[in-house]
């Protein structure tokens, strides 16, 4: 099944979130991601970008769960999505209540896309060593799918520990709302395998992780590819490669729109929109 969602920075500047929302459920799509950084270090050792210099949006975006939680409330049916929530910037129970909070008022309607983050600076000032930040991610969506799937959770790891508790409310997605992981390593795949729910890789970026090498790491484990869903991050709006993935068993489409005014915006969304439309018809 083919699945059409937005992705943009929503921030002060740009199109508001509630209106892009309305927009994007008018046009049948599917979802909306919204990203994550609760701030920018004015100084970064993360050649992510060519001498460090980081679009304003990266400055400017907003809470991605307050943001969805606005989208939410003046829409019904579209998925609401974190590409991605940085799990190594928070507390385990704090984000687990946050978000079984936004799937109940929601109906049911949350992707927490997660990833590591590759901000040095950024990670670290919230506390987590930057070589520790796939460790301490794991162990933090164990603990929060405890904490969604029992009565009475507890959880003792490495890097989170709680004795027995309550904590409420729980999802309505059973099990909680399915876990993406956002990355391109080649390490993505046992990840996946081992402890998630779907893998939404950025399209365009260097990695060795691809169908194959995830179909792969799902045997070892015992589990089948069809537990997960794959997803395309920062998809091509080219019809004859998209129809080139969906051979390849992606099923969800993430289309980028840019973080500008509304008059922009719509005009790429009715672009992306039509594109849907095509790729349902095959």
């Amino acid at each position: 099944m083919f699945r059409a969602h937005v992705f943009i920075f929503p921030t002060d500047r740009s199109m508001a979130p509630a209106d892009l929302a309305r927009e994007v459920e008018a046009r049948q799509l599917d979802g909306v991601f919204f990203p994550e950084h609760t701030h920018i270090p004015l100084t970064s050792r993360s050649p992510f970008f060519p001498n460090g210099v980081l679009p304003e949006h990266y400055l400017r975006t907003y809470d991605p769960f307050i943001a969805l939680a606005i989208a939410a409330a003046v829409t019904t049916r579209i998925k609401l999505g974190t590409g991605i929530c940085l799990l190594s910037q928070h507390d385990p129970i704090a984000l687990a209540k946050t978000v079984a909070s936004l799937d109940r008022l929601s109906n049911g309607r949350v992707i927490l896309g997660v990833g590591a983050g590759w901000n040095v600076e950024e990670i670290e000032n919230h506390g987590t060593p930057f070589k520790q930040r796939w460790p301490v991610l794991r162990e933090r969506v164990l603990a929060m799918k405890r904490i969604w799937r029992q009565e009475e959770p507890q959880f003792h790891g490495n890097y989170v520990s709680f004795d027995p508790m309550w904590s409420y409310p729980k999802p309505v997605q059973v099990g909680g709302p399915p876990v993406w992981i956002g990355s391109n390593s080649k390490w993505v795949p046992g990840r996946v395998a081992e402890y998630a729910d779907g893998w939404m890789p950025i399209v365009g970026r260097t990695g060795e992780a691809n169908a194959d090498t995830l179909r792969e790491a799902c045997k070892q484990v015992g589990r089948s590819m069809e537990d997960l869903t794959l997803a395309l991050f920062s998809a091509s709006q080219d019809f004859a490669e998209a129809q080139t993935r969906l051979q390849e068993g992606y099923t969800d489409f993430i289309f980028g729109l840019p973080s500008v005014d509304r008059e922009t915006v719509l005009s790429e969304l009715d672009k992306i929109s039509a594109l849907a439309g095509k790729l349902r018809q095959l």
